[in-house]
């Protein structure tokens, strides 16, 4: 298990503090899919840095399996790095060697035999579907094969934990896709650990099994995936689920209110049927599904009639029949 407590980290740059961190708390559970998502500078590349220590919290615990390895002399933390595995947004293969050298190379840092070390990288890019470009540079590779040499290599040391810092960011749609799927196969066969730092919510909603959303280095909203999708708590989680662009047409009715769908309102014809017992019409501003461990959820921007009794009661309609809704600023 991971765990975070009252994490913080400041800067000094030209005489001046800046807080990159301010009291995060979190807890992960070995085996689960965690992303942690927010807007550029929220400080989200900062935190995962803190997790391997590749940057030093300046207070606050990070906890490894209940150890906290802030405290650990340097001998040891460098031991139990190889248990967290790290891969980047831009790759970082060293350009001269192959992409089974590449793979080999943290186990020749370990001091591991180069006949072993050769014999589990080749393992390891059987796994990530390369066998066939082990021999191939960086240069010869695409993106989504960089990639998959990179996840190679941060398995090589058989780490329990996976840091993943804006992994995708790089890759076009498709790429992306396959690279998530080549995660949730690592986390459901080798039971890594997996840690996803991102700003884009299709890779949290395709991935994670829960997530913490970020804002002004500090943690806004915490919880399971579809949670958080559905019942937004905070402004940030809401313009991250449902940019503002996709939610701000220049309408000239009234109000408008975001609607959550759960599993079992799909296959019931809501809308109609609302604007049938109401006796007023509403406009569907945006719509939006997604399919979350298998279960499908929504979000829907709705403009209420500008009259206020019939507002109220699309409303009521609504809370009556149990769908929950919010007002849109």
């Amino acid at each position: 298990m991971i765990e975070l407590k009252s994490l913080g980290k400041t800067y000094t740059a030209s005489e001046k503090e800046i807080v990159a961190l301010e009291d995060i708390n979190l807890s992960i559970a070995d085996s689960e899919i965690y992303g942690i998502i927010g807007l550029s500078g929220a400080g989200k590349s900062t935190l995962v840095r803190c997790i391997n220590l590749l940057e030093k919290p300046t207070s606050g615990q990070v906890l490894i399996d209940g150890a906290d390895i802030t405290a650990i002399p340097r001998k040891e933390l460098l031991k139990l790095r190889r248990q967290i595995g790290m891969i980047f947004q831009g790759f970082n293969l060293l350009e001269q060697r192959t992409a089974l050298q590449n793979v080999t190379f943290p186990l020749e840092v370990s001091g591991i035999r180069f006949r072993d070390a050769k014999e589990r990288a080749a393992e390891l890019l059987e796994l990530v579907g390369l066998s066939d470009r082990s021999g191939s540079y960086p240069s010869q590779l695409s993106g989504g094969q960089k990639q998959r040499v990179a996840i190679a290599r941060a398995l090589a040391t058989k780490p329990k934990y996976l840091l993943c810092d804006e992994a995708t960011s790089a890759l076009d749609p498709n790429t992306t896709r396959s690279i998530l799927d080549l995660l949730k196969h690592i986390n459901q066969t080798l039971g890594v650990t997996i840690v996803i730092i991102t700003h884009e919510m299709k890779v949290i909603d395709q991935i994670c099994d829960r997530v913490a959303v970020l804002d002004n280095s500090r943690i806004v909203e915490e919880g399971p995936v579809n949670v958080v999708f559905t019942t937004p708590k905070s402004e940030i989680a809401r313009e991250l689920i449902m940019p503002g662009e996709k939610k701000s047409f220049d309408t000239r009715g009234g109000h408008k209110i975001r609607l959550s769908f759960l599993p079992e309102h799909f296959g019931k014809p809501i809308i109609s049927e609302l604007v049938l017992e109401c006796r007023t019409p509403v406009n569907i501003v945006y719509a939006d599904t997604q399919k979350l461990d298998g279960a499908l959820y929504g979000q829907m921007i709705l403009e209420l009639p500008t009259d206020a009794n019939d507002a109220h009661k699309v409303m009521l309609w609504l809370e009556n029949h149990q769908i929950e809704w919010h007002k849109e600023r």
